[in-house]
C-alpha cells in the first residue's frame, strides 16, 4: 500500500510541476493530465480514495482548459466514485459538476444517469426529500431522452418516497400515469395491477372512502381486468372495512392476500397506518356507546 501511495505521490508531484513549467499550453495540460490519471490510478490501488478524488478533480480542470468537457464531466464521475467511499458529500458536489457539465454538451441521458446516482446517495443516508427531488430531475431528463422504463424506476421511487412522507395525493398521480402509460404496452401491460394497488394503497390512507371507491371505478375503466385481480379485492374488501369500521374485516383481508402474495415492506408500513386510524376510529366509537 505504502509503494502505490508512494508512487502516486511521484506522479501527482511531476505533474504540478508540468503544470508550472512554461512549456507550449496544450501540450503542458495534455501532459499534466496523463501524470494526474496515472497518481489517481496508484492512490486508487492504495486505498486512499480521499487523494483520489482530489486528484481526479485536478484532471477535470486540465481537461477543462483543453476545452474536453466530456473527459472533465468523466473525471468528475470517477472522483464522485472515489469520494463515495468516504464523503458522500464530496461525491454529490462531484457528480452535480459532472451534470452541467453533461447539460452544456448536450448528454441530456448521460445527466439523467448522474442525477440518479445523486438521488440514490441520497437514498443510503435517508435523506428523502433529496433524494425525491434528484429522482424526480432523473426521470425528467430520462423522459426528455425517450428512456420510458428508467423514467418509470425514477418515478416509483418519488412516489414511494411521497407516500413515505404523506404526500399521497403526488403519489397517486405517478402510479395511475405510470399504469395509464403501461396499459398500452404489451410488455408493460402485466404490472398495471401492482401499480393500481400502490395507488389505491396511497388512497386508503387519505382515509375517504368515497374517493376510494370512485377511484376503483376509474381503475376498472382503465383496465377492464382488474375487476378480477386479487388486488382490486384486496383494496375493495379494505374500502368496506374502513366504512364499516372494522378492525378484524381489514385484518382478514390483508392477511388473505399476503398468504399468496407477500406484502412487501413499503405497502406494509402504509396498511398499518390505514389499521391504525381505523383502529383509532373503533375506540372512538366505543367511547361514545
Amino acid at each position: 500500500m505504502g509503494d502505490q501511495s508512494a508512487r502516486g505521490e511521484e506522479f501527482e508531484k511531476n505533474a504540478e510541476t508540468k503544470l508550472n513549467s512554461w512549456g507550449f499550453f496544450g501540450s503542458k495540460y495534455e501532459d499534466a493530465a496523463d501524470l494526474f490519471e496515472k497518481a489517481a490510478n496508484f492512490f486508487k490501488l492504495a486505498k486512499s480514495w480521499d487523494r483520489a478524488g482530489s486528484i481526479y478533480v485536478k484532471l477535470a480542470n486540465c481537461h477543462l482548459k483543453l476545452e474536453s468537457h466530456h473527459e472533465a464531466a468523466q473525471a468528475y464521475v470517477s472522483a464522485a466514485h472515489c469520494y463515495k467511499k468516504t464523503s458522500p458529500k464530496e461525491a454529490v458536489s462531484c457528480l452535480q459538476q459532472a451534470v452541467n457539465m453533461f447539460c452544456d454538451i448536450g448528454r441530456l441521458s448521460m445527466a439523467a444517469r448522474y442525477y440518479k446516482e445523486i438521488a440514490e446517495l441520497y437514498e443510503s443516508e435517508q435523506n428523502i426529500e433529496q433524494a425525491m427531488d434528484y429522482y424526480e430531475k432523473a426521470a425528467d431528463f430520462f423522459q426528455s431522452e425517450e428512456v420510458s422504463t428508467s423514467a418509470n424506476q425514477c418515478k416509483q421511487k418519488v412516489a414511494q418516497f411521497a407516500a413515505q412522507i404523506e404526500q399521497y395525493q403526488k403519489a397517486i398521480e405517478i402510479y395511475e400515469d405510470i399504469a395509464r402509460q403501461s396499459i398500452t404496452n404489451n410488455l408493460l401491460k402485466y404490472g398495471v395491477k401492482g401499480h393500481l394497488l400502490n395507488a389505491g394503497i396511497c388512497q386508503l390512507c387519505k382515509g375517504d372512502v368515497v374517493a376510494i371507491t370512485n377511484a376503483l371505478e376509474r381503475y376498472q375503466d382503465l383496465d377492464p381486468t382488474f375487476s378480477g385481480t386479487r388486488e382490486c379485492r384486496l383494496l375493495s374488501d379494505i374500502a368496506s372495512a374502513m366504512d364499516e369500521e372494522d378492525v378484524t374485516k381489514f385484518t382478514d383481508a390483508v392477511k388473505e392476500f399476503d398468504s399468496m402474495t407477500p406484502l412487501d415492506s413499503w405497502k406494509t408500513s402504509l396498511l398499518l397506518r390505514v389499521k391504525e386510524k381505523l383502529k383509532a376510529k373503533e375506540l372512538e366509537e366505543d367511547d361514545l356507546t
